[in-house]
């Protein structure tokens, strides 16, 4: 009896819109390295933040969802409970809270109040952000929330590659922060945010209804600069495109059709020292399409004369508020253009690791393009040729 010899494996590759895309457009030789070859960044700050505030706000909503706790929380009794719970879970998983951003279980503040987050000193940040975050969103976005940490995934036929292909397909996974459904009559702050948009109306207008799926993502960040004039920045075009593909993809799964997206930078809330120097900048520049009008004058007006030596401005609760929200309206040929831009990164991945295979040294094969900011607190800069910190006479030839 002849036996047949046993076939190839087949392999889809599967790449995130976060973990994989975001991270490639960040640097491409730091994505090699850090997700490719599994080796974690030794000081995720960034990291620890982005998930310890998912992580809140999530804890945050299943107590809601349980309890029905009033608003406003209270910090001590209500979410410091959740900030130590998430603590742990990103302890078990290596990542810990950066100094003075947050108080840990290891240091009980039997007699502290909100009052003790100093927010404007910016002692305790994260715990101070955690609070905000509820407080000011919580009672209108809890109310609308269908699901929490949505798994989506989908096929797509993998883009041409000057070389050979691994596969015919490649699958993109992500996780929908939140899914909300909304009626547009009701009397809810995110409501009348949307209703504002007058894009959004357009849409709704086609559709003539009265409830309609939203997507929902935090980001643990300030909100990227843009020119309204038209040259965006990088982060807040791929931001949309999260969004626009988040919205393919529910369609694929789930026979949905969500109309617009919303972003809740969360660190608009409560700014750093580094994001208000950033916002400075936006502002001076006329790179924001929020807070840049005669409308927020006297918080322009306090940014502009604070420096770093001083202490934070005390900007109005509005400047903060509509910084923080960022309406993104979903139609179809939005989608199919960032779909094809996705479709662009995977080729340049696959095209990286096609060249690995085949012999190429990492370095050759994948590109190395991170801005100044990503090379500081890269810890790969002491070999990488593309450094753009590394001074002339230390650069590898």
């Amino acid at each position: 009896m002849r036996l047949s010899s046993k076939s190839k494996p087949y392999m889809i590759p599967e790449y995130s819109l976060t973990g994989d895309l975001l991270s490639y457009l960040t640097c491409g030789l730091q994505y090699r390295y850090q997700n490719k070859g599994t080796l974690p960044p030794s000081m995720p700050v960034q990291l620890w933040f982005g998930e310890f505030i998912h992580g809140v706000m999530e804890e945050a909503y299943m107590k809601w969802e349980n309890d029905k706790t009033q608003f406003p929380w209270d910090w001590k009794n209500d979410i410091r409970p959740i900030e130590d719970i998430i603590d742990l879970r990103l302890q078990v998983r290596g990542l810990y809270p950066p100094a003075n951003h947050f108080f840990t279980i290891n240091h009980p503040d039997i007699d502290m109040t909100i009052d003790d987050l100093n927010e404007y000193d910016h002692k305790k940040l994260a715990s101070a952000r955690a609070e905000k975050a509820i407080n000011v969103w919580g009672s209108d976005l809890f109310p609308l929330m269908e699901s929490a940490e949505v798994l989506i995934k989908g096929l797509r036929d993998m883009p041409y590659t000057k070389n050979d292909k691994r596969s015919k397909y490649y699958g993109i996974n992500g996780v929908i922060d939140v899914l909300s459904l909304i009626n547009i009559n009701d009397d809810n702050k995110i409501v009348k945010y949307l209703k504002e948009n007058e894009e959004f109306n357009r849409i709704a207008e086609k559709y003539d209804e009265d409830e309609y799926e939203i997507i929902i993502d935090y980001k643990g960040m300030k909100r990227p600069p843009c020119d309204v004039a038209g040259s965006n920045n990088e982060n807040w075009d791929y931001h949309e495109r999260q969004i626009l593909t988040y919205s393919w993809l529910r369609q694929k799964q789930e026979g949905k059709k969500p109309v617009a997206g919303i972003i809740f930078y969360l660190n608009e809330l409560v700014p750093s020292i580094e994001d208000l120097k950033l916002i400075k900048e936006d502002i001076h520049y006329h790179l924001t399409d929020v807070g840049d009008s005669e409308e927020y004058q006297k918080d322009i007006e306090l940014i502009d004369d604070w420096t770093e030596d001083d202490e934070m401005p005390k900007l109005s609760e509005k400047f903060k508020i509509d910084r923080s929200i960022r309406i993104i309206p979903i139609d179809d040929d939005k989608i199919n253009e960032a779909l094809v831009k996705f479709d662009s990164v995977v080729e340049k991945i696959e095209t990286s690791i096609i060249r690995e295979i085949n012999g190429e040294k990492i370095q050759d094969a994948w590109t190395a393009e991170g801005e100044e900011r990503t090379c500081s607190a890269c810890d790969f800069k002491t070999f990488c040729k593309n450094n753009k910190n590394k001074s002339e006479d230390f650069k590898i030839p």
